[in-house]
């Protein structure tokens, strides 16, 4: 028979982790890991309902990115925002839009530039449909209030700005 009133102590992917300075860090983690792969699978299936079926995540990051503002960008604006330091991964991600026709490629004095396209501009407006309809409306029934999340979404690019230098620091090691 089993203690059900002893606390389980903190709920992480690894324990080992946790037995820090500051296990919170490692309960943070794990619900960065299932968020992440959460959203990623949203924002795939998503796509895919309006009408942009088999993107990657990233490619559908990238295909919002060039959306954005409705400004051309280049591969190096792109990974700056999304925060891809592997060029190529973006340059793979801008070749298969293009393919389907959600961008086209352009030229900003000797630099290649990615514009949205009508088709990928009308996917992303169908994809911002379906999230308003499925995401936000689910979440505005929970009550759900927005300071706390615009909070959430300061700490989390804070936080993003440590684990980018604490990666920097391990690979000078």
């Amino acid at each position: 028979m089993s203690d059900t009133s002893r606390p389980l102590g903190p709920i992480v992917s690894s324990a080992h982790l946790a037995r820090g300075d500051m296990p919170s860090l490692s309960e943070m983690e794990f619900a960065l890991i299932m968020a992440d792969n959460a959203f990623s699978r949203w924002i795939v299936r998503c796509a895919s309902a309006a009408g942009a079926p088999g993107l990657t995540p990233l490619e559908v990051l990238v295909l919002h990115s060039v959306t954005h503002r409705d400004r051309a960008k280049t591969i190096a604006d792109l990974c700056l925002v999304l925060n891809v330091e592997d060029t190529h991964l973006i340059t793979y991600a801008v070749k298969k839009l293009e393919k389907n026709k959600f961008v086209q490629a352009g030229k900003r004095g000797k630099e290649k530039t990615v514009a949205i396209t009508p088709k990928g501009y009308e996917v992303c407006e169908r994809y911002a449909e379906i999230r308003s309809q499925l995401l936000i409306h689910a979440l505005r029934a929970l009550g759900l209030d927005q300071g706390p999340v615009t909070e959430l979404s300061e700490f989390l690019r804070a936080l993003s700005g440590q684990y980018d230098q604490a990666a920097r620091a391990a690979a000078s090691l």
